[in-house]
């Protein structure tokens, strides 16, 4: 039995081999979605009421309200930041939470109560930090290395890559060879201001890195060490990339045309894979809508289950499609979910 957990601007969707077979939250944001074995989690948008996280025990089949993030209350008993959207979650026994604005959240407990990582926040490189699609810049990836636990990379919009190596401890910035080209030129290289749309750990060789940024595709070899540009067809633009959990050397992108043209190149959906590292890529389209198409998809909005063999990807228009092939080809699942943010398999 195949299960994937959709989130969507009106709630969440559970599709088991196939079909939509259920809907929680109806009318809801779900922003986010984590699945570890049946205990999942959803981050959910209430608007002025604020994010908050939701867990199940039973592989969603029923849910209650845990913690949510949110910044300490400064000074004389001011108001710190307010947690707009929770934008990245991962982990297992402790739990990492990334926000918008650029916080960085921890949980021991299971969602019961979150403390912000005030070593990354009080980073003096942070008041360079600037908002991407966002007014606010936003912590999208969290790769927890398989290798070590304590070990995580994170990628900011817009405030590059970081590194931990203690648990949080401390910080080293790793975005070397990113190039940013919407900055003045003095600036294109600054490590500091780079915006990853998208960065994912290969399970199978941790030292291997894909990013998807907001100006062109990378990879990492050398354990996020340096980054090498990658082109790929038919547009280096755009959010989502997943790595093949057996293959470090085969990647998923779903392209875009451009950050002022945020729709498929020629209204053709596609998805670009390589096999060979990024040397060379194939475009797949079989199944996918290939005239007049506007879906755009979003950096959690595609996944890959852990044979490598089955994909899924949803996008704005409230598109679902998924593979049993790698990508060879494509079945449309449903055509008329609300606009889609996250795809995971449980």
């Amino acid at each position: 039995m195949t299960t994937i957990a959709v989130g969507t601007r009106k709630g969440l969707f559970r599709v088991i081999d196939g079909e939509v077979v259920d809907h929680h939250f109806a009318g809801i944001p779900v922003t986010l979605v984590l699945c570890n074995g049946d205990r999942w989690f959803a981050a959910i948008e209430h608007g002025h009421f604020g994010p908050k996280i939701h867990r199940s025990d039973d592989a969603g089949s029923t849910w209650v309200e845990v913690g949510a993030p949110h910044f300490p209350v400064v000074d004389e008993g001011e108001d710190g930041p307010s947690v707009q959207t929770i934008w990245a979650l991962e982990g297992g026994e402790t739990l990492w939470c990334g926000t918008i604005p650029g916080g960085l959240f921890r949980s021991d407990d299971q969602g019961g109560s979150w403390s912000l990582v005030e070593s990354l926040w009080d980073r003096p490189e942070r008041k360079d930090w600037f908002g991407g699609g966002a007014d606010e810049p936003g912590i999208h990836s969290i790769c927890i290395d398989p290798r070590d636990a304590k070990r995580l990379r994170i990628g900011i919009s817009c405030g590059g890559v970081w590194e931990t190596r203690d648990d949080g401890a401390s910080w080293a910035l790793k975005a070397k060879g990113m190039r940013s080209d919407f900055m003045p030129p003095e600036r294109r290289e600054d490590q500091n201001i780079q915006d990853p749309h998208c960065i994912v750990q290969s399970p199978s060789n941790p030292d291997v890195f894909w990013c998807q940024h907001h100006c062109r595709a990378y990879r990492s070899i050398d354990d996020g060490e340096s980054w090498q540009a990658i082109e790929v067809p038919p547009s280096s633009f755009g959010f989502p990339v997943r790595v093949h959990p057996k293959d470090a050397d085969t990647a998923w992108y779903v392209p875009a045309t451009h950050d002022d043209m945020r729709i498929p190149v020629e209204g053709q959906v596609v998805v670009a894979r390589t096999r060979d590292g990024g040397a060379s890529f194939e475009v797949l389209r079989e199944g996918l809508p290939q005239m007049h198409a506007y879906d755009l998809v979003f950096r959690h909005a595609l996944d890959v289950d852990g044979t490598g063999d089955q994909l899924a990807f949803g996008s704005t228009t409230g598109t679902l499609w998924r593979t049993e092939d790698g990508g060879d080809t494509w079945i449309t699942v449903s055509n008329h979910l609300p606009p889609i943010y996250a795809v995971r398999f449980a």
